[in-house]
């Protein structure tokens, strides 16, 4: 959730680091800051956007060489200038920034308190670094075995970053449930949460493992684990380009990002759908075919977005497959104690790769003997590395806060798993198997005869701007993209949305329906067709308003519906992945109707790599 950006080397600090924060803006945040070692410790730090930040420095003395930067999401302690980090020792020789939450911070702070020192915050990170410098003064010992020896009293999730007055040249870092990236100049080094901030630097990257320290000077890295020993690092190289994190002529990254779908789908399949062959290749699933096919269960989890998509699957896997799919909330299947047998499979969903409740989930599931399968689309990603075998999504950065191009990824993944394991368990015949593969080769071309629509959506963001709540109604498939739908409106209007099994209107929520409230329909043709049209029939008997996205030539219900959005027709299965483009622009084009920030809305962030 929260930003970090580091750099030591030759090049002025401030630039890299304050650049870097601006590239970690989309990741959510209430206050930025950081701070430079040039001649004594120098910190900087404000409530609001970077851009307030940068406003406070100007004039100000930022010249140095090493310097830390941090963009805070709120956990302990509210919005403030005190509560933003970078947070700095007693005798204000050190500063560190943190991501992640202490969860034994209040047992040390009174430990502390007791010693008498004086908290200037209200925040954990604060308590973790004087804890650091207590260590060091007790023991005698240098930084880098003071946070050694704190880190094994710690209790939750951290990465961290500091700096010394009285060591210039160094930086230390370490990691447990959070990420952290490390770029490798010449001569230089950069840290950040993620590559974005990095990629315009270098292309070669270490990733940080949990319970690692990295000791980084300017033309050295050295990384430990918690008992002293060297680690030699796995340097990888980045497969990103810098114009992937830029708006590119878009006025914002989430329209962007809602265009490049039929790009992004059609790199998602690339190399592993041959439909004139009828063949799929994914090693990570052939590699565990037997495991897939005769698993007892699936398990999906993942949280948000990703969990709708874990929703649809299910349908699919179930249909295709035959194997009994349950989808779990990550948040609530860490805590439950829930039943996981050896033959079970976990297919683990997350955009980052470093969600922290599905990042515990599967750990758990793992010590239980579950197979864990990874669909991620970050590469070198914490859930990617924990996953026994898995499959990246391909969908680039997505730089905007609600996801668009990365569901629509996980969709299509998903699918031609399922298919691929159906195929080899023989549970779908060749021709309906045949038939899948066309219609998903077939997917980024439709996609963008969808997008076509944008201006006609447009001018419905501006019929119903004013609307003060929605109801998204599917059924079958469409269901979960009815969920989506209304997610994202919530995400991105602040308008109360709603999504529900249109069948399940008649048990409670026909209730609101009145002529202020516009209910959208995910109605392409499909084997409930005539059951939604019933649905349609009852909503406007109330005088609801009706918005259908329906698939081409329905002309049935064009009658019926106050408007209608379009899209190619497809099969049932593959078809939610066209309906829902409709229901992103949708929010879109409402949140700018409302001048919204769109990329970035409030009190949201990218990755939840906190509880």
């Amino acid at each position: 959730m929260c930003g970090i950006v580091a750099y030591i080397g030759p090049k002025e600090a401030y630039p890299v680091v304050l650049k870097g924060l601006k590239r970690l803006e989309y990741r959510g945040y209430d206050s930025s800051g950081v701070a430079l070692l040039n001649n004594g410790l120098k910190v900087y730090k404000k409530k609001g956007k970077v851009a307030d930040l940068e406003e406070s420095l100007v004039g100000k003395d930022v010249h140095a060489h090493i310097g830390i930067g941090h963009t805070r999401w709120a956990t302990h302690g509210e919005p403030s200038d005190r509560n933003a980090h970078p947070h700095t020792s007693s005798n204000g020789k050190m500063a560190m920034i943190h991501n992640g939450i202490i969860e034994n911070y209040s047992q040390l702070k009174n430990e502390l308190l007791k010693k008498g020192y004086v908290f200037e915050s209200d925040t954990d990170t604060e308590v973790l670094l004087k804890f650091i410098e207590d260590i060091q003064l007790n023991n005698e010992c240098g930084l880098e075995e003071a946070v050694r020896i704190a880190l094994k009293r710690v209790v939750g999730a951290y990465v961290i970053v500091l700096i010394d007055q009285d060591h210039p040249d160094t930086l230390i870092a370490a990691r447990k449930g959070s990420p952290l990236v490390i770029g490798i100049g010449k001569g230089e080094h950069f840290l950040a949460s993620d590559a974005t901030p990095i990629i315009e630097y270098t292309k070669e990257v270490v990733y940080v493992n949990d319970y690692e320290l990295a000791i980084i000077r300017p033309g050295e890295l050295v990384l430990k684990n918690l008992g002293n020993e060297k680690i030699t690092p796995f340097v990888q190289k980045l497969d990103l380009e810098l114009a992937a994190i830029e708006k590119s002529g878009y006025d914002h990254f989430m329209l962007k990002e809602i265009f490049e779908q039929p790009q992004t789908i059609f790199d998602c399949l690339r190399g592993r759908l041959d439909a004139n062959a009828g063949a799929i290749t994914m090693a990570g699933v052939q590699n565990n075919i037997d495991q897939l096919k005769n698993a007892s269960r699936i398990i999906i989890v993942a949280c948000g977005t990703s969990w709708h998509a874990g929703l649809l699957a299910e349908y699919i896997f179930e249909e295709l497959c035959r194997i009994p799919v349950e989808v779990e909330y990550a948040s609530e299947f860490r805590y439950r104690n829930p039943v996981v047998h050896k033959g079970d499979v976990i297919i683990a969903v997350s955009q980052s790769g470093e969600t922290a409740d599905t990042l515990v989930a599967i750990e758990k599931a793992k010590e239980q003997g579950a197979l864990i399968f990874g669909v991620v689309n970050a590469v070198g990603s914490s859930i990617a590395r924990v996953s026994n075998a898995g499959a990246y999504t391909h969908a680039g950065p997505e730089i905007g806060v609600a996801s668009t191009k990365a569901f629509t990824a996980q969709l299509v993944v998903l699918t031609l798993i399922a298919l691929k394991v159906a195929h080899e368990k023989k549970t779908i015949d060749t021709s309906r198997f045949m038939h899948l593969l066309s219609e998903l080769h077939e997917i980024p071309e439709k996609v963008e005869l969808t997008l076509r629509s944008a201006p006609k959506v447009k001018a419905l963001a501006e019929k119903y701007r004013d609307a003060r709540d929605f109801l998204y109604l599917g059924r079958g498939y469409n269901f979960p993209i009815a969920l989506e739908g209304a997610l994202k409106l919530k995400e991105i209007s602040y308008i109360h949305a709603e999504g529900y099994p249109a069948a399940e209107m008649k048990h409670g929520p026909i209730a609101l329906v009145d002529e202020h409230l516009p209910v959208v329909f995910v109605a392409t043709r499909d084997s409930y067709h005539e059951k939604i049209v019933s649905n349609i029939q009852e909503i406007k008997a109330r005088k609801g308003k009706v918005i259908a996205v329906i698939s081409e030539g329905d002309e049935n219900i064009s009658r019926m519906a106050d408007d209608t959005i379009e899209v190619p027709e497809a099969d049932e299965l593959v078809a939610p992945i066209l309906s829902v483009v409709p229901l992103q622009l949708l929010a879109y084009y409402i949140g700018v109707a409302k001048d919204l920030d769109v990329d970035k809305p409030r009190n949201l962030a990218k990755s939840v790599t906190v509880e």
